[in-house]
């Protein structure tokens, strides 16, 4: 099994890791179990305390932790930066916000005086050790916005992470301990995909977050429902960036760009179908080419790069297929559809921004998740037809949608089967807003109130006095 460091820009295994042993993974889920018992019944205070002591500790290894996702996975430097900025901020918010969010819930007395209780109220108590299943183009931040809720809640954690950024795993797993958590509140396990399930199935881990693919999901969640173990997921996404004729043209290609190569085109909420109304598609479409004709791709340690490689070969490989399809069966290339020609990008798994269209239901790009920085744009004729286009998709996760009509938006909202509209801007998770999708984008939410509540239990007290 395959745990490496391996540099995307050249191809090149920095460091191999040993995976755990099953002794070792024994080791950590008693450790987590026992971290449990005492760290459960902690003070939101002190949970506070060791938060913002982890959140400190991040800020000053910003620009060392930066350059190892760098590395690792691929992603330019400054996004790097504000992956890890963005962490902090989240812990931060937790650390200040668990408190109340988890605050007891008393029922108006007139409600519950016919059920012969003095005092009724809901009290939100920790589940205990989680087993977080997280992908590699976030690396950081995806685990971050699992990690600080579950902590705040009074769980603890075991994480699997993509077994292609051992070197990120392994540094947050030696962060919480250096903010002084107890040992076993928040450890790495470097296993492979297939030692999942025996983790997942052990008594002691009560439930299990993944964000990933569709297959993965499903094979965890198969399991899971076996157990009776509660789960949330984070699938994929292909969401849709409608313009209408009275959106601001200029701000939606600035925006549209930035949503769909964010991150090398490698995010489950990256826009990835541009679905316009005729009456704007010459316009858009050609200020969106020539925007993303004129990206740079290249090194993502230089700081003046737009997008570097993909993380992995594999992955690269994939997404020329879907585009290779998409032209055999009549798509039209608007910019890029091949690997970068420069030879200071031959060794990497570096691919151009490209543009297609000409979108036919026949083509897999239509159905299938774009992982890399490809565009479809699709012209519509009228409101009711960009809907349409826009649901028809496995997936729903987030969409955005760029319109000045209020009438517009109220169709929008009601229409979009997303777990999030975004309207006149570009789809972003916020700790204070709630984050996640439908159909096969998965279930469940992460983030605010609603996602440090996944995790507890919503405990029923009825009481005579």
């Amino acid at each position: 099994m395959g745990i490496a460091t391996v540099n995307p820009a050249t191809g090149e295994t920095l460091r191999t890791y040993e995976a755990h042993s099953p002794e070792e993974v024994e080791r950590r889920i008693a450790a987590a179990h026992e971290a449990y018992r005492q760290y459960r019944t902690t003070s939101f205070a002190e949970r506070a305390r060791l938060m913002r002591a982890a959140a400190t500790l991040l800020d000053e290894d910003t620009d060392d932790i930066a350059r190892t996702m760098t590395v690792e996975m691929g992603k330019p430097l400054v996004a790097a930066r504000a992956e890890a900025a963005k962490c902090a901020k989240a812990m931060r918010w937790y650390a200040r916000n668990a408190e109340e969010l988890l605050a007891d819930e008393h029922p108006a007395e007139s409600d519950v005086q016919d059920s012969g209780a003095d005092i009724a109220r809901v009290h939100y108590r920790p589940l205990g050790p989680i087993l977080a299943v997280m992908p590699w183009n976030f690396p950081l931040w995806q685990v971050i916005r699992f990690a600080a809720p579950a902590l705040m809640a009074g769980n603890t954690g075991l994480l699997k992470h993509a077994s292609n950024v051992p070197r990120t795993a392994l540094y947050l797993g030696d962060l919480f301990r250096r903010a002084g958590y107890p040992e076993g509140c928040f450890q790495a396990l470097l296993i492979g995909a297939r030692d999942v399930e025996g983790v997942l199935r052990d008594p002691r881990v009560v439930a299990a977050t993944l964000t990933g693919s569709e297959p993965a999901g499903r094979a965890v969640a198969a399991v899971a429902g076996d157990e009776v173990k509660k789960t949330v997921l984070e699938l994929g996404g292909s969401d849709p960036f409608v313009v209408m004729p009275s959106a601001d043209i200029v701000a939606a290609v600035k925006t549209a760009v930035t949503a769909r190569v964010q991150n090398n085109g490698q995010s489950c909420i990256a826009a990835k179908r541009f679905i316009v109304h005729q009456d704007v598609y010459d316009d858009f479409s050609e200020r969106f080419t020539a925007a993303m004709n004129a990206l740079t791709v290249g090194n993502p340690l230089d700081e003046s790069t737009d997008v570097g490689p993909l993380a992995t070969e594999q992955g690269r490989a994939e997404l020329e297929a879907l585009v290779d399809d998409a032209v055999r069966l009549g798509a039209t290339v608007l910019c890029g559809g091949h690997r970068p020609e420069e030879p200071g990008l031959r060794d990497g798994w570096y691919y151009r921004p490209t543009v297609l269209t000409g979108i036919t239901p026949r083509m897999r790009i239509h159905q299938e998740e774009t992982f890399g920085p490809v565009a479809t744009v699709y012209p519509v004729s009228d409101i009711e037809e960009a809907v349409t286009v826009a649901n028809d998709s496995p997936f729903g996760l987030s969409s955005n949608v760029w319109t000045r009509s209020p009438e517009d938006v109220a169709f929008f909202v009601r229409d979009l089967e997303a777990g999030g509209v975004f309207v006149n801007g570009m789809t972003a998770s916020h700790p204070a807003l709630p984050f996640g999708g439908i159909k096969r984008s998965g279930y469940g939410r992460e983030l605010s109130g609603h996602g440090i509540r996944e995790f507890c239990n919503a405990t029923t007290v009825w009481q005579r006095a």
